[in-house]
């Protein structure tokens, strides 16, 4: 099939750029294939020496049969390619999730490593969840957050498997508190925490539904003020640990203004992103100011969709 000497001719080209271009930045945990062509909808990510395919809906027509055919090819020719161990390679389909359903277990291989990234360690799953525990589009904006960090009090929010919280204690931060709706992710954040020579006993891992923790919260008034804060919510959540459900679209100016009245200290930065495509921001409804769309700033080079999410820093 001509769409499969394609694919090879341009892995081939794209992965031997990509190496370089990774190489001399001293990243090893990167995208080398973005749905350059149309007819094979997947991305490969390398985890340095493992691979992660995702595949995406595929809307030209062919029976089960000669799709699992050609899936069998395009797998012979990445671990052909990129001169992969063939257990190395791990293959998802992503479909459309709504709520927490792509954050739930489909495997149970338990296929975790260690990567580096940044001058650190995070603990990476590539089997059993459609997400790895750590995202590679958000490598610049970790890096921004940590140069922020330093002797400040920090507010991880929707918090995941704690990436910015360990950039912030590489960056020098007073202190990080990350609230998550997840205890297995708040342990997975810990892990990351001890990985790197961080006492996670020095810092507050929460496991709570966000929007109810801002709300019991902002009654204590012993609370703590933050001067750094990042707040990366899912598009939609209907958690059965939640009373509420959540939509981006609809409950951000809640969401951050709450932070910006309740939690933020004089002077306050809040990077704030999602990855909801239709998202609008509507800067006359946030208390915040110098609101600043850093989207393209962030934007990873070897990520060739530029529509992947948006990313916004702003002050108090």
């Amino acid at each position: 099939m001509k769409h499969l000497e394609m694919f090879s001719n341009r892995l081939t080209r794209m992965s031997k750029h990509w190496k370089k271009w990774a190489r001399r930045r001293g990243i090893t945990c990167f995208r080398v294939y973005d749905r350059d062509i149309p007819q094979v909808p997947i991305s490969i990510d390398l985890y340095e020496n493992y691979c992660l395919v995702s595949e995406y809906l595929n809307s030209y027509p062919m029976s089960e049969d000669e799709r699992e055919s050609e899936r069998n090819s395009i797998r012979n020719f990445i671990i052909e390619i990129l001169q992969l161990a063939p257990e190395n390679l791990f293959w998802k389909t992503r479909e459309r999730k709504k709520g927490n359903l792509q954050y739930e277990k489909f495997d149970t291989q338990e296929k975790s490593i260690h990567v580096n990234e940044g001058g650190l360690k995070f603990k990476v799953n590539l089997s059993d969840y459609l997400d790895t525990g750590l995202f590679l589009d958000h490598r610049t904006t970790r890096d921004l957050f940590r140069k922020e960090a330093s002797g400040k009090n920090i507010l991880n929010l929707y918090s995941y498997t704690g990436a910015f919280s360990v950039y912030a204690a590489n960056g020098g931060a007073k202190k990080i508190t990350s609230v998550d709706l997840s205890q297995k992710y708040l342990d997975w954040s810990k892990e990351n925490f001890e990985l790197n020579g961080f006492s996670p006993e020095e810092h507050e891992f929460i496991r709570e539904d966000i929007t109810e923790w801002l709300k019991r919260e902002r009654t204590n008034p012993k609370r703590t003020q933050y001067a750094l804060i990042v707040v990366d919510p899912p598009t939609f959540s209907n958690s059965k640990k939640m009373k509420d459900i959540f939509d981006v679209q609809r409950d951000y100016s809640f969401l951050l203004n709450s932070i910006y009245r309740d939690f933020s200290a004089p002077g306050a930065i809040l990077f704030f992103s999602t990855n909801f495509r239709k998202f609008k921001l509507d800067t006359d409804e946030l208390l915040w100011e110098d609101i600043q769309d850093i989207t393209k700033q962030t934007h990873p080079e070897d990520f060739r969709n530029e529509k992947i999410r948006f990313v916004w820093k702003m002050r108090k």
